[in-house]
């Protein structure tokens, strides 16, 4: 590196701190008044129009508050079970366009859209934008209604629990982890060990499980029943037409058409919420991350998290 590069980092660098401080100062402003945006809910009749786009995941971002999700978990967690309580709410909409994430998250949010239909008797309406997979489908199956564009990209039903192995990296770079465990599965999934056979089983047992409560909120979901359902639920994605086809949908129709049929429905007009929280301050501390050189640990811890190690997820891998 030229002494001119070397400056360039410097100056970088400490722009990423500076910037990257008040970046997060303002994101923390955002998500207090977000946590408490919950209960200014709109005095006129409307329906909630909750959209579910991104990763479906528990995250903050980075530790300077960079890189935040355009997918906020308990925002709209907390938002949707704050409309039980107000009467001026006379549904809610939910909006697509997202490959899935966390089974704990997907069913989380599944289990609140539905505690507030059982609580307050009114409709939930979904609408499948560009991508509807996996854990997204997953939630959608808490809507009496399902709509797609004809270009969605649905389906992907099923369960994925993957790791990275480096092995033969660490023995290239000469590395060995030496782990001291009280039983012989404790350091399971570690990324430089060979799994077992027990291992491989022991895993697949927790994919299993996960895949049995997807197809049964499937089944629940679309009044189908199990054998229907498994057929169709081989991890498989499906065009809008095929969905509709395989009664995956109800209809194939635009986004507007969708709000409009939701509005004779509900008498109320739409009330949108956005819980982004990602300044512009965010996006220029993003942007210079970005042309930072990383180091190849910083690689591969990057590498491991998107992999999400062992954890099981509802998430289309495409």
């Amino acid at each position: 590196m030229t002494k001119k590069q070397t400056w360039g980092v410097v100056i970088a660098a400490i722009a990423l701190v500076l910037v990257g401080l008040f970046g997060t100062f303002t994101a923390a402003v955002l998500r207090e008044i977000e946590s408490s945006a919950a209960g200014y809910l709109p005095a006129y009749d409307s329906f909630a129009v909750v959209s579910v786009v991104g990763t479906i995941q528990n995250t903050s971002g980075d530790e300077l508050g960079l890189n935040q999700p355009s997918y906020h978990h308990n925002a709209t967690l907390n938002y949707v079970r704050n409309l039980q309580y107000d009467r001026s709410n006379k549904g809610i909409f939910l909006y697509f366009d997202t490959g899935g994430g966390g089974v704990y998250e997907s069913d989380e949010l599944y289990r609140a859209l539905m505690e507030y239909k059982e609580a307050t008797g009114r409709p939930i309406h979904a609408f499948f934008g560009p991508t509807a997979a996996s854990g997204g489908y997953y939630i959608a199956m808490a809507a009496d209604h399902i709509s797609a564009d004809r270009n969605t990209t649905t389906g992907s039903i099923g369960v994925i629990m993957s790791y990275t192995n480096v092995k033969g990296l660490y023995e290239k770079l000469g590395l060995e982890s030496v782990y001291i465990t009280s039983g012989r599965n404790k350091s399971m999934g570690a990324g430089d060990l060979d799994l077992t056979d027990e291992q491989r089983a022991i895993y697949q047992s927790v994919v299993d499980e996960a895949y049995d409560q997807f197809v049964g909120i499937v089944c629940e979901g679309r009044e189908m029943s199990e054998p229907a359902v498994r057929k169709l639920a081989d991890g498989r994605i499906y065009t809008a037409k095929q969905a509709l086809e395989n009664g995956l949908i109800d209809e194939i129709t635009t986004l507007d058409e969708a709000l409009d049929a939701f509005r004779r429905e509900t008498g109320a007009s739409p009330y949108y919420t956005d819980f982004s929280d990602t300044t512009i301050f965010d996006r220029l501390l993003g942007a210079v991350a970005s042309i930072l050189p990383k180091s190849d640990s910083q690689v591969l811890k990057e590498l491991a998290e998107a992999d999400k190690s062992g954890v099981p997820m509802y998430v289309y891998a495409g």
